[in-house]
């Protein structure tokens, strides 16, 4: 039985935090089921912010590197950057000109994105914006992915892609294009160190690539139980965000842990010590590849290059499908 294709990507915002990490471990264990294309979605970025775009390509690269680090790999899958493949473009101006403008505006994201990033400041008030889907629609598409890893906030985006292929075929009476699966992985919440979402914008986050020093310094300043005055208090680790880590980084000792928080047998200062060990071991493999890879700057041009032209190969064959569907070859 053949493998299946996937189409997955992120939005480059340099150096990843932990908070990837369940996305990126789901990524690490499809390489080996699917035919994947990870992509850095750069076009995409620009739909919040191009009134800044500077910067982008570095930030790919950052954001390229943790990829490595974690296990993803481009003997296994194509790691490529969206602008580097222009069909990517060429078939969401395809698309453009066959979907219902009704189905973007009804993307359940879509007004409240633009409420919410209004209030930080940004216009996002463009067809860049309202478009978007139909972009990831496109990246999708052409590679004829046949599933996609997602999150349940984003089934009504993958659900426009499959309408979108559903009405081409329709339109031309031509199956070209498949209706993609979602894959819905288990994504574990990694809450950032105040509790809240983890994200740069917060400036609660612990990076993939954080040196030891860093690591302590996030985990000394994690919300711990309010209501525990002394060590020696008995504890409730269910409202404490240093436990919430215990639950994914110290399977083998949780039990322990549990107990002594709940007896006032540890206090938090050496309860957050020990977090910090554990997330120290579980990232320096990470760190150390990361070191290696920066020694190496061009390594990473070639790989992106090279895994541009594999995708390319790809889309090319795809869109030639799709120009004599439309009689347009």
């Amino acid at each position: 039985m053949s493998k299946g294709t996937i189409l997955s990507g992120m939005r480059p915002t340099g150096k990843l935090h932990m908070g990837h990490m369940s996305v990126l471990d789901n990524w690490v264990k499809l390489q080996d089921e699917y035919h994947c294309y990870f992509m850095v979605a750069d076009w995409h970025a620009l739909s919040t912010e191009y009134q800044d775009p500077e910067g982008i390509r570095e930030k790919a690269r950052e954001m390229v590197i943790d990829w490595l680090t974690v296990g993803i790999n481009s003997d296994k899958s194509v790691i490529f950057v969206q602008s580097d493949v222009k069909e990517h473009a060429e078939l969401h101006l395809l698309f453009s000109m066959i979907t219902p403008l009704s189905w973007l505006e009804r993307v359940p994201t879509y007004k409240d994105q633009i409420a919410q990033l209004g209030e930080q400041g940004k216009d996002i008030n463009t067809y860049g914006f309202l478009g978007y889907p139909l972009l990831q629609a496109a990246d999708i598409l052409v590679y004829k992915a046949t599933a996609v890893p997602v999150g349940e906030d984003q089934l009504p985006h993958l659900e426009l892609t499959r309408e979108v292929a559903r009405r081409f075929n329709y339109l031309f009476n031509k199956n070209v294009f498949p209706e993609p699966q979602p894959i819905l992985g288990k994504v574990s919440f990694l809450p950032g160190i105040d509790g809240r979402k983890m994200s740069k914008s917060y400036g609660n986050v612990i990076n993939i690539s954080a040196a030891p020093d860093e690591i302590m310094t996030q985990v000394r300043g994690m919300i711990t139980d309010p209501a525990r005055i002394h060590k020696t208090d008995p504890g409730h680790p269910e409202v404490c965000t240093v436990h919430t880590y215990h639950t994914i980084y110290s399977n083998e000792d949780l039990n322990e842990i549990q107990e002594n928080c709940r007896a006032g047998r540890i206090g938090c200062v050496a309860c957050k010590k020990v977090l910090a060990g554990k997330l120290d071991r579980f990232l320096l493999p990470m760190r150390e590849k990361r070191a290696e890879l920066e020694q190496n700057p061009r390594y990473i041009d070639e790989l992106l290059a090279e895994g541009a032209q594999k995708a390319r190969q790809r889309a090319s064959a795809v869109m030639e499908e799709v120009r004599t569907a439309m009689k347009m070859a």
